[in-house]
């Protein structure tokens, strides 16, 4: 078979065939009668050879040593190959991703195409203060698409472009919750906690919504976040999660402010009171315990609180005892 039936019938170009000559690839095995290279049938297999070969990525160097080499074992150069492959799809998703948060900004012109590209390699940029910087002026004429502030909160670890990256988020408005609220379900507990930290600095109803979900999760941080926020929000829900962070000891100066301030709403002191009360049963909580619980105590309204911390008042642990008589006598002033 002449080069251009060869050609016609593969669909390699005959000048591809030529090139493949002159390297060793495929040499015709027969001329015709004028001269001209005829290709066998085995000469035909292996240019289809060729061409698989080629369709995973091979040079035609790696090719012609897969054909010739009886030694040779593909295994390494697949495990290669993946690799490289792997690359080239991290690399070109990563572009896709780009383009769609460059698309996403609306650009009305290409000083507002580099602006955002600007801001998005800021963003990713090693130094905490350039990636605090972009976050901050994300709020100007050209603003950092949502989805970036999201990624860029759920991986950050430094706490003061955290804050930054939230406070910009906040001013988004609620677009980020739908992100935010797959970064509540990760698997990795720091993107849970940032999640939360993120939705609660955002005011709009719905992400109360995220917060109470959030609240009944498995994952305690997280619910200790959300407790802390609902709390802010006059939500009562929040109560019981707020009373185990007294007992324990985790931001518990915080948990029972937001007791104070749910105490307020008509109703609410008495049951507060009383699940403060219920956790000082003997032996339900140690001395340091105690006196977490009379310090909250101290900013709930009514005979409930009034009588458990004059009953502490005598506890037989004195520093409890003595936070106790302090807190009542702060009550009277009041």
């Amino acid at each position: 078979m002449l080069i251009g039936d060869v050609a016609r019938r593969s669909g390699v170009s005959a000048r591809m065939l030529r090139h493949y000559d002159s390297l060793g690839l495929v040499r015709p095995t027969g001329r015709s009668h004028a001269g001209y290279r005829e290709y066998s049938g085995d000469d035909i297999r292996r240019i289809f050879h060729i061409e698989s070969l080629r369709s995973l990525g091979l040079s035609l160097r790696e090719v012609k040593r897969a054909l010739d080499d009886p030694d040779f074992t593909p295994s390494e150069l697949v495990d290669d190959l993946i690799r490289q492959t792997r690359e080239r799809i991290a690399a070109e998703t990563e572009l896709l991703t780009r383009l769609r948060r460059i698309d996403a900004a609306e650009p009305a012109g290409w000083e507002d195409v580099l602006q955002v590209v600007a801001l998005l390699q800021a963003l990713g940029a090693k130094s905490a203060g350039r990636r605090q910087r972009a976050a901050l002026s994300s709020a100007g004429d050209v603003s950092v698409p949502v989805e970036a502030l999201v990624e860029a909160a759920l991986s950050e670890t430094d706490p003061h472009v955290a804050g930054a990256l939230r406070w910009a988020l906040a001013r988004s408005g609620d677009d980020g919750l739908a992100l935010l609220a797959r970064g509540l379900g990760s698997p990795a507990a720091d993107v849970r906690k940032r999640a939360v930290q993120s939705i609660a600095e955002i005011p709009a109803g719905e992400a109360t919504a995220l917060l109470r979900d959030a609240l009944a999760g498995p994952d305690v941080v997280v619910r200790r976040y959300a407790a802390l926020a609902l709390g802010a929000r006059g939500v009562t829900d929040a109560v019981p999660t707020l009373i185990d962070m007294v007992v324990e000891g985790t931001n518990d100066v915080d948990a029972a402010d937001a007791l104070s301030a749910l105490a307020s709403q008509a109703g609410s002191a008495d049951r507060i009171a009383a699940g403060l009360v219920g956790r000082l049963a003997p032996g339900a909580a140690g001395p340091a315990a105690r006196r977490r619980l009379a310090q909250a105590l101290a900013d709930i309204p009514g005979p409930t609180a009034s009588r458990a911390l004059a009953d502490l008042a005598h506890d037989d642990d004195r520093a409890v005892a003595l936070t106790a008589t302090y807190v009542l006598g702060l009550r009277d002033e009041r």
